[in-house]
């Protein structure tokens, strides 16, 4: 996979931070995206390079504008030959989410329209800008970060389950649509993962204990679980995976 270029919304932390470690531990160029803290980012970058030796540029973005994609995109060619992988992997929280994470009888449709936003739309876009993109070099992989909070009940989680449930909708129709191109898409769906976003949760210590007490493996999932799955999903060892859903639960949604 030395260099090849990823694209990923969401860099500088969590589920993304880890994805961007891991591709580039293999030599992958990194394209990143970050929502507000510029410092971070450029720390990000230097260390990326330094470490890896790898080619790293961070973009600022608003995933809940999407329709920009089209600009970022044009950014990004200016600083990259290709572009071979595309993840979607950014979230949203904090007053953004009002109305959409919480119990059903007080969801409000604004926040389930920004988690909409942030999840479907955005993969839509961006994945659109992408495979326009990979098409012309002969191919390339796209992936949507989901959660198994779409399969299993997850406390207030009604409106991000929702979304999750359809981005996984969308990622098979993609899939069915960019074959043609040599383009595979998948989803790898993530359950309970130990982030900054889940302990942001008012449960967040029985969510832990609960998943760790469920799983056979004895413990909570971690960021860089999700990040293996995403580097098979994007390698040649997965050439014939696409429009599938990657489960990445501890045995957990079984039991």
């Amino acid at each position: 996979m030395k260099g090849k270029t990823l694209v990923i919304s969401g860099g500088t932390r969590g589920i993304g931070q880890a994805i961007v470690n891991e591709f580039a531990a293999h030599g992958v160029n990194i394209a990143f995206t970050y929502n507000s803290n510029e410092e971070l980012a450029k720390t990000q970058v230097a260390e990326l390079e330094t470490k890896y030796g790898i080619k790293a540029k961070a973009y600022p973005f608003n995933i809940l504008e999407p329709e920009k994609y089209k600009e970022l995109f044009l950014e990004i060619d200016k600083d990259f030959d290709k572009i071979d992988f595309f993840i979607s992997s950014a979230i949203i929280s904090g007053r953004a989410v009002v109305g959409g994470y919480t119990k059903f009888m007080k969801l409000k449709p604004r926040g389930i329209n920004n988690i909409f936003t942030a999840t479907v739309n955005a993969f839509v876009v961006g994945a659109q800008e992408a495979a326009k993109r990979m098409e012309k070099t002969g191919g390339g992989s796209i992936i949507s970060i989901s959660s198994t909070g779409n399969l299993v009940y997850i406390d207030n989680y009604a409106g991000h389950g929702t979304c999750k449930a359809a981005v996984e909708a969308m990622v098979r129709y993609a899939a069915t649509e960019l074959g043609e191109k040599n383009i595979r898409v998948n989803a790898v769906s993530g359950g309970p993962i130990d982030t900054d976003a889940l302990k942001a949760f008012v449960n967040y210590e029985e969510v832990r204990d609960e998943t760790a007490k469920r799983s056979p493996l004895g413990r909570m999932g971690q960021p860089a679980d999700m990040a293996g799955a995403c580097l098979f999903l994007c390698s040649d060892k997965a050439s014939w995976v696409t429009g599938h859903t990657f489960i990445i639960d501890g045995g957990t949604t079984f039991k």
